[in-house]
């Protein structure tokens, strides 16, 4: 489907920082349309970036920008701002269900009102605004849905510790399965995308383990990379995958992973929910 998603329009949910931003950096790079659709208007003291300062950056790296206040729980929001972005830009190509929410509690210390937070925000928002993009996609002639979300592996192991987390985010993943076989006729490919290794992002920074944690991780760029490859698959041929970043990646002929390691030389720190059967590309993890 050619190398470039030049003039191509992103929709790409909580974009104003961490991956979301690094995949609408990576397609503003070829040319392309971004909205970012994310809740931070107003800087937060502990997480960087907001709709202003991810559109200023992806207005600088060569695309054109379209910043959009949008709750991913609301669907007014939603649907009004996918109008807008098909309306600015001629119509929507790809979009990105990246915004989530984390709470690694187990059960009797999960508040009902968190539980309720990732599944609106994971799970529902993710099949909303699937759900509303479908018109527009269908106009599109390689038209792409990504989910950030794991490979559906049902063992224990991954539920058991955050039992709340784990469905919000595996429902995300439930989605890519049903609407990647719902769309098929329509030629709308439906993947998933997730990391082997932890990535550098402020969630990780701040919930999962601080600097040590980040130094043991992989740059959003590993995942940013991935999703560029995915978009430019042939959307009619390339859907219901679940795809784990340095595999696809080596099996799109990238050999050095050294680039996407924000300390060099520190064992990378493995994300939950590979599948043990998962085998990382030789030399990826060295």
């Amino acid at each position: 489907m050619g190398h470039s998603l030049q003039g191509k329009t992103l929709f790409i949910t909580g974009a104003s920082r961490g991956i979301g931003l690094a995949i609408g950096l990576r397609a503003a790079r070829d040319g392309a349309n971004v909205a970012i659709a994310a809740k931070t208007a107003e800087p937060h003291p502990k997480l960087e970036g907001t709709i202003h300062t991810a559109a200023a950056a992806i207005e600088a790296a060569g695309g054109k920008a379209l910043p959009l206040l949008v709750d991913v729980r609301d669907e007014d929001a939603v649907r009004d701002a996918l109008d807008q972005t098909a309306k600015k830009f001629g119509g929507v190509d790809i979009v990105v269900n990246n915004a989530s929410a984390i709470s690694l509690t187990r059960t009797p210390q999960t508040a009902m009102k968190r539980f309720d937070l990732m599944h609106q925000i994971n799970t529902r928002g993710t099949y909303m605004v699937s759900k509303h993009a479908i018109p527009y996609l269908q106009k599109s002639d390689n038209p792409h849905i990504l989910m950030l979300s794991p490979p559906l592996d049902m063992a224990e192991k991954w539920f058991a510790p955050h039992l709340a987390y784990t469905m919000a985010k595996f429902g995300m993943s439930l989605c890519v399965l049903g609407l990647a076989g719902e769309l098929r006729k329509t030629g709308i490919a439906v993947n998933a995308l997730w990391p082997r290794t932890t990535i550098a992002t402020a969630a990780v920074r701040n919930i999962l383990g601080g600097e040590a944690l980040i130094a043991a991780s992989r740059t959003p760029e590993i995942i940013a990379d991935a999703a560029h490859a995915v978009f430019l698959k042939p959307a009619k041929e390339f859907s219901g995958r679940f795809l784990i970043d340095d595999t696809f990646l080596a099996e799109e002929g990238v050999t050095d992973f050294t680039q996407y390691r924000v300390t060099p030389g520190v064992p990378l720190a493995p994300d939950f929910f590979v599948p043990d059967a998962s085998v990382p590309p030789h030399d990826a993890l060295v």
